[in-house]
């Protein structure tokens, strides 16, 4: 068993695996250009009220 394309479901084509085409792993590889697939971070600030090495 070859497993499944994660674009489309078809079953996966040893040439591209994981994928079933060159058209998936083109719209994968696609995705992750845009930042389709970013893990969201929340920055955090520093507190200003702080004190750190330069406040003396």
């Amino acid at each position: 068993m070859s497993g499944r394309c994660p674009q489309c479901g078809k079953p996966a084509v040893e040439a591209y695996k994981p994928f079933c085409s060159k058209r998936c792993a083109d719209v994968d590889l696609a995705r992750w250009f845009r930042g389709d697939y970013a893990i969201p971070v929340k920055d955090e600030l520093p507190d200003d009220d702080q004190d750190g090495p330069d406040d003396r």
